[in-house]
C-alpha cells in the first residue's frame, strides 16, 4: 500500500519552483529535488542535487532539458544520502547522463549494494505515513564505479561556491549544502518544513517545522546535533527535501523554535 501512495502522488503532482535564478526546486510531492546552475550564464552549467523517486527521471529530463538544453548533462548528481527516495532515479540518470554520483563516504555502502538501511520504524508517530512506512525501499542500490566519495575538503563537485555540511542523524553520512555568499542552504532530511509522518500534510504541503523523518532516523542525539550546527549558519533561504521553502525572518523563527523545543517537536 505505501508504494502504490508514494507512486501515484508523485506521478500527479511533479512541479517545478525557480526559487533563485540559478536554483530550480523539483517538486515531487512527497521529495524534492534542486537543479543547482544559472542557464543564462555563459558556461551554462548545472549540478543535480538528489533524483527523487524511481518514476521521477522522465520529469527531471525533460525540466533539466529544458532549462538547458539538450545534450547538456549535469556535471554531477550530489545526494544527501541514500534513502530510497532520494536515489531512486539515480542509476537511470547517471546512466543517461554518463556523470559521477557523489555522496558521503559512510553512505557509499548503501547505493553499492553493500550495505541495507535499518527498516523504518512504525512506531514512532500516529500519522498514516509513519504506519505505512515499513513498505518503503530499504535496500541498497548498485550504482558500481560512477559512485564517489564527496571531497574531504568540503567542496562540491559542479557546484563551485557551494560547500557540503555533515549532518548526520537521519543516516550517518548524511550531508546539507551551504553556498556561504547568499546564506543559501539545502537542507536534506537534516529538518523539514512539514509533518512528513502524517499524509494530510504531506499532500496539503503545511508549513510546520519538523526534524528530520522520525521513521527513518537512527540518531536522535546526532540529529539535534545538525539541527544546531545549520542554525549557527544563520541561512538566509532553507531548502528542505519534505516541505517547502523558508526564508528569512520565518525561517529564522522556525530553527528557532526547532533548536529550543527539539526534544518536543522532532523526537517520537
Amino acid at each position: 500500500m505505501g508504494n502504490i501512495i508514494v507512486e501515484a502522488v508523485s506521478k500527479v503532482t511533479s512541479s517545478t519552483e525557480e526559487v533563485m535564478p540559478d536554483i530550480l526546486v523539483l517538486q515531487f510531492t512527497i521529495v524534492t529535488a534542486c537543479v543547482v546552475g544559472n542557464p543564462d550564464s555563459e558556461s551554462n552549467k548545472w549540478g543535480l542535487v538528489d533524483t527523487g523517486l524511481e518514476n521521477s527521471a522522465e520529469f527531471i529530463l525533460e525540466s533539466t532539458e529544458k532549462r538547458f538544453g539538450k545534450n547538456n548533462p549535469p556535471q554531477a548528481i550530489i545526494l544527501t544520502h541514500g534513502h530510497f527516495d532520494h536515489v531512486g532515479s539515480v542509476i537511470t540518470l547517471a546512466n543517461h547522463w554518463d556523470v559521477p554520483v557523489y555522496i558521503h563516504q559512510l553512505e557509499l555502502p548503501y547505493i553499492i549494494g553493500k550495505k541495507d538501511y535499518p527498516a523504518a520504524d512504525p512506531t514512532v508517530d500516529e500519522g498514516i505515513v509513519a504506519k505505512m512506512s515499513p513498505t518503503f525501499p530499504n535496500k541498497s542500490i548498485d550504482i558500481g564505479q560512477r559512485a564517489k566519495a564527496l571531497p574531504s575538503d568540503g567542496n562540491i563537485p559542479g557546484m563551485p561556491g557551494w560547500k557540503w555540511i555533515p549532518t548526520p542523524g537521519h543516516t550517518k553520512g548524511h550531508v546539507s549544502l551551504f553556498r556561504e555568499k547568499d546564506r543559501t542552504l539545502i537542507v536534506g532530511d537534516a529538518f523539514c518544513t512539514v509533518k512528513q509522518e502524517s499524509l494530510m500534510s504531506v499532500l496539503s504541503q503545511s508549513e510546520q517545522i519538523s526534524g528530520p523523518p522520525k521513521y527513518l532516523t537512527t540518531d536522535w542525539k546526532a540529529a539535534e546535533a545538525s539541527v544546531n550546527r545549520l542554525k549557527e549558519l544563520n541561512p538566509l533561504l532553507a531548502i528542505p527535501s519534505h516541505g517547502k521553502p523558508m526564508k528569512e525572518e520565518e525561517l529564522s523563527r522556525h530553527l528557532e523554535l526547532l533548536t529550543q523545543h527539539f526534544k518536543e517537536i522532532a523526537k517520537p
